[in-house]
């Protein structure tokens, strides 16, 4: 099998001694490249101050005119959003002339819609809102398969769960399935990706073959339990796959906000979802860098090709991307929705627990560094992608978790250290005078991202509780003072931390997300 590299989940999974050196370098990489640079800032400050000042204000001055230009994307998605928003996607697609379908059906009814709803030991009044949304969608329920994909390990605490969902949801659509992954598959990460695979697996067999349902007319979403989809997602999503310049080689990415929850979560969480959701919409208006992230949707025939999700890994969302742009040679892309699917902030009764559980969360997103190693060992291995896109592709991947890194500890911790390590001579320069009211200076310019963040963060927002006062509103604009903290502490923090694990070949495991709401908050 000579796409064997396409299921390699980490160095010790691979015969060959050369190979697996490779790919133990290639994991090696970047927390390497992560720790040297922050060392070395604190080298060069003690022992070349004036070449350190130099740098920590070109890169403050380079991150500002970075941060200027993220708003200006951030703006830009956040328009077309809303315009798409107004739109009745259903008309939209019955006004759709044929002429303009990129793929061979006859019709749009003939779109099949695969929903997979993989889930652990979630609450009942979670799951429920999930099939709620699905159930009133603006789209022909009769064109739905909707599997509900549980976990052996946890069937003893969800069999209420099932049997509720089962009993008020499973007759709104065409097909319904619930499929039960088994615990302890050797060679598998217990997590989302291998309970997808498996669910997958089982739909096509029971449902999809026996009725000779042409791959090509699938479109598969998978969709974290807890994702309330707007009821034009699927139309909006049928538009595009019929429209787009290469339906059966693409990925199609909605805007994920972390909102369902959002009025119960304290400040600092509700900074730190919707820094997720505001990267997320800067990559809606930059798709020749974005990649597939949490709940999106995607060509069943594609997931055939690639044989599902990678069972070994812990970052599935964004490893079938890199899987399909391998397995077809370069030749996959994201297309993005600009269309929004609301899912739950992390939160937890505690205080204490709520940061806690997002710091895990965080971390475990930032472990999809391991990207990198598969991407760059899948160049090495295929040769028929070329050189332009590998270059291009790899280093926007080595950047964006590069950065994710480094980049929030150099700006807001690092400023100061040319100054109290460059010795007295230093700080009897000039240089030494201007550092800190220049990168002062540099930071509150770059307060325009924040400043956005407040305002479009305030329109995202769903209706108030009426237990809150107008008051709460006010809060939510304050809260972005907070930046800092989540930058550094829910940003870098956790990205070095999942770098450093992988540096040290101390792999990580994939951790669910804990589920609540209705935490009794008190009214007032």
């Amino acid at each position: 099998m000579n796409d064997y590299y396409l299921k390699v989940g980490k160095a010790d999974e691979l015969s060959d001694a050369k190979e697996r050196r490779i790919f133990r370098f290639f994991e090696i990489l970047p927390g390497l490249c992560s720790w040297l640079t922050l060392i070395l800032i604190f080298i060069i400050s003690w022992k070349l101050p004036v070449w350190a000042a130099i740098f920590i204000i070109v890169f403050d001055a380079y991150w500002l005119v970075k941060t200027i230009y993220f708003s200006w994307h951030a703006i830009y998605s956040f328009r077309v959003v809303k315009e798409n928003l107004k739109k009745n996607w259903l008309t939209e697609l019955k006004e759709l002339s044929k002429e303009k379908y990129n793929i061979s059906i006859n019709d749009w009814r003939d779109i099949y819609h695969l929903v997979i709803l993989p889930m652990v030991d979630e609450p009942f009044d979670v799951v429920s809102s999930t099939f709620e949304a699905l159930s009133n969608v603006n789209y022909p329920l009769d064109k739905f398969i909707v599997v509900l994909a549980t976990e052996e390990r946890a069937q003893e605490k969800i069999q209420s769960t099932i049997k509720k969902i089962k009993e008020e949801y499973s007759g709104n659509f065409k097909h319904f399935l619930i499929t039960v992954h088994p615990k302890n598959i050797e060679g598998e990460i217990a997590g989302k990706g291998a309970n997808e695979a498996w669910a997958a697996r089982q739909v096509k067999k029971e449902i999809i073959d026996s009725l000779e349902i042409p791959y090509e007319n699938i479109l598969v979403s998978t969709f974290d339990i807890d994702t309330v989809v707007p009821a034009d997602y699927f139309g909006c999503l049928t538009y595009h796959f019929l429209t787009a310049a290469k339906p059966l080689r693409s990925s199609y990415q909605p805007v994920p906000l972390f909102n369902n929850n959002i009025w119960e979560a304290p400040a600092l969480a509700r900074v730190i979802s919707f820094s997720s959701t505001f990267f997320q919409l800067i990559q809606q208006s930059r798709p020749e860098k974005m990649t597939t992230f949490s709940s999106h949707s995607m060509p069943f025939k594609a997931l055939v090709d690639v044989d599902f999700w990678q069972t070994n890994v812990v970052s599935e969302d964004s490893r079938i991307f890199w899987q399909c742009f391998l397995y077809y040679d370069g030749d996959w892309e994201a297309v993005p929705l600009h269309y929004p699917v609301s899912m739950d902030s992390n939160v937890d009764v505690k205080f204490s627990k709520t940061m806690a559980n997002q710091y895990k969360q965080q971390r475990r997103w930032a472990y999809g560094v391991l990207d990198i190693t598969y991407v760059f060992f899948g160049f090495v291995k295929n040769k028929k992608i070329s050189l332009k896109k590998k270059i291009e592709f790899g280093f926007y991947l080595f950047e964006g978790f590069y950065s994710w890194a480094v980049t929030s500890i150099i700006i807001f911790l690092l400023g100061w250290l040319p100054i109290t390590l460059g010795g007295p001579k230093f700080n009897f320069t000039i240089l030494s005078f201007y550092l800190p009211r220049v990168t002062s200076y540099i930071l509150t310019v770059a307060n325009v991202g924040i400043i956005t963040c407040a305002v479009l963060g305030v329109w995202f927002l769903p209706p108030k509780p009426p237990y809150y006062g107008k008051w709460r509103y006010v809060l939510f604009i304050l809260q972005w003072i907070l930046t800092p903290i989540n930058l550094i502490f829910f940003g870098s923090v956790p990205a070095l931390d999942a770098q450093t694990r992988l540096l040290f070949k101390k792999y990580m495991g994939f951790w669910v997300t804990p589920k609540h709401r209705k935490l009794g908050v008190e009214k007032q």
